[in-house]
């Protein structure tokens, strides 16, 4: 799975199909007023393959409340979309796991072919390395992957937790942490594998793109 990311159109818009169904997910369940939820998609610039998107794909889904007096805006988890981050997520996941996996060439051909520097890698490694276990999500959702999860090796080791055919099953698509979004879902029969594989980990981590979803647990 951390050998290769599918570079081609169809498994970006695998993916936005999987946030399209996160986004009804949202719709439904409106705002947390009572209010009826609007689209209100916003463009992003994605980088990181983006070449692969489709004009139409480079959005951000979100959804806006009707009811006077809040207006308030409500985005639903992304598969696609790692909260802020300028890279597509996938991207951010794979590049920053090569960079302690056992094949640096490999690391260099994927800065290249997605054109990015070492100093955002670092940026990407401290993320994972000090802000990521200690967030809300984590403290939780890590007590239901197996084999354990090594913090010191993020997020190589939670990519190898969800390679075939001993990809986790407790924990797919359960958001924990802030917030009641519904992640879950099976990926289609007609796609490759390594669909599945990334669809798994990417479901897993949505909740982590929402407002809140980073937080930093109390201890």
């Amino acid at each position: 799975m951390y050998h290769d990311l599918p570079s081609t159109a169809s498994f970006w818009s695998f993916l936005f199909t999987i946030d399209q169904d996160l986004a009804e997910k949202t719709r439904k369940q409106g705002c947390p007023c009572g209010g009826r939820l609007h689209c209100a998609n916003y463009p992003r610039q994605p980088r990181g393959d983006a070449d692969q998107l489709p004009k139409q794909q480079r959005i951000r889904l979100s959804f806006c409340c009707d009811r006077d007096g809040c207006r308030k805006r409500v985005t639903p988890p992304s598969v696609r979309f790692l909260g802020r981050k300028v890279f597509l997520a996938a991207a951010v996941i794979l590049i920053s796991a090569m960079r302690q996996g056992p094949t640096p060439r490999r690391l260099r051909e994927l800065s290249k072919h997605f054109n990015v520097d070492r100093r955002t890698i670092a940026r990407w490694q401290v993320f994972w390395r000090d802000h990521f276990p200690r967030t809300s999500f984590w403290k939780v959702a890590r007590a239901r992957l197996e084999p354990v999860v090594k913090i010191a090796s993020l997020p190589y080791s939670l990519l190898d937790a969800f390679r075939q055919p001993r990809a986790p099953c407790e924990c797919e698509g359960r958001p924990t942490g802030e917030g009641d979004h519904d992640t879950s879902g099976d990926a289609s029969p007609h796609h490759p594998p390594v669909y599945k594989d990334w669809e798994r980990l990417l479901r897993f981590l949505a909740p982590i793109t929402i407002t809140g979803g980073l937080k930093i647990a109390v201890s």
